[in-house]
């Protein structure tokens, strides 16, 4: 699978979890000079509190595309470590 923004790839793996329609990717896949800091938070009732990155390419900047959950809850510890995409991100 790979996650790509404005023709940029920001993440590629074969080892991606699925979870409510969202591929998650190994934190290690993604290419971190693409992420800009967010302080944007969200919390979710049965995964927990999701944490947000920016991604910025080519002077373009997609606020808060990027989430993961640092300390997902039990239910959801197939996801930790993991960041999945959204806001106009490909997923192929």
């Amino acid at each position: 699978m790979k996650a790509s923004w404005k023709g940029v790839t920001i993440a590629e793996s074969d080892d991606t979890v699925v979870v409510e329609g969202n591929h998650y990717f190994p934190e290690e896949s993604l290419d971190k000079k693409c992420l800009t800091f967010s302080n944007h938070r969200s919390s979710c009732p049965w995964k927990g509190q999701a944490y947000y990155h920016s991604l910025m390419v080519d002077g373009d900047l997609n606020e808060n595309a990027v989430w993961y959950y640092p300390e997902p809850s039990e239910a959801a510890a197939q996801i930790k470590g993991r960041v999945a995409f959204g806001k106009g991100v490909k997923i192929e």
